[in-house]
């Protein structure tokens, strides 16, 4: 099965790995690249004193490049969503490291099973804010650093056609939102899914499917959980 991965690139290759070992074909076509803000990690961190709350793997990458001024935090419990971000976590060097399975609201009842109080939120741009709305909800102190931006790609008209000329992928494989939405907005992406298309959308949330366009919807299928393993599950 060909399927088409929408990651950004370091995410991308691990997912196509994964593919690979499956018997699939992994399609690349990273529709954002991040751009790292280290020095507002570094500052909040050095300001900061509580537990630390990741909703992406792409927060411990910021972290990964701040060496020894990190080795003072090790020790801090360490909240990520996904087993995954728990793991890069863990081999970051951080010691109390703690997962949930779902999104951001089932990792904010997580902090608040916990205890945790006065939460360090490393987070990204642009964001759904499910997991600080929840926090809110339930009344925790967190502050929020803003650490990382994920800036859109537009692939070009080749590059496109180097992936849908041949034959249309078997399946797409969506993460979030804001790339399902950036998929469609591109011309060229949306005019090869035309509205009969047999392409399989696999989305890894119902908030994901919710930006696949309405002719298209009876070609989506959402992961039953919010993780890699069983979005891939579907193919």
């Amino acid at each position: 099965m060909r399927v088409l991965v929408t990651r950004s690139a370091h995410s991308a290759t691990r997912t196509a790995q994964r593919l690979r070992d499956m018997g699939h074909e992994p399609l690349l076509l990273p529709l954002r690249q991040p751009l790292h803000d280290g020095n507002a990690a570094a500052d909040a961190l050095a300001t900061t004193s509580g537990a630390i709350a990741v909703t992406s793997a792409e927060a411990i990458r910021v972290l990964s490049a701040l060496g020894e001024q990190l080795h003072p935090h090790l020790a801090r419990p360490l909240f990520a969503v996904g087993e995954t971000t728990a793991q890069e976590a863990r081999s970051l060097g951080f010691r109390s490291v703690a997962s949930s399975q779902g999104n951001g609201r089932d990792l904010a009842d997580l902090v608040a099973a916990r205890g945790a109080d006065g939460l360090l939120y490393l987070a990204g741009t642009p964001r759904a804010e499910t997991f600080e709305g929840r926090l809110r909800e339930l009344g925790i102190r967190f502050s929020i650093a803003e650490c990382y931006r994920m800036q859109p790609i537009v692939p070009g008209p080749a590059e496109i056609e180097a992936i849908f000329s041949r034959s249309p992928p078997d399946a797409i494989l969506f993460y979030s939102r804001q790339t399902a939405e950036d998929f469609f907005r591109v011309p060229d992406l949306r005019s090869a899914l035309p509205e009969h298309s047999a392409v399989r959308l696999l989305c890894l949330s119902e908030a994901v499917a919710q930006a696949i366009p309405t002719a298209l919807k009876k070609s989506s299928e959402i992961s039953p959980m919010a993780d890699e393993k069983s979005l891939l599950s579907l193919l």
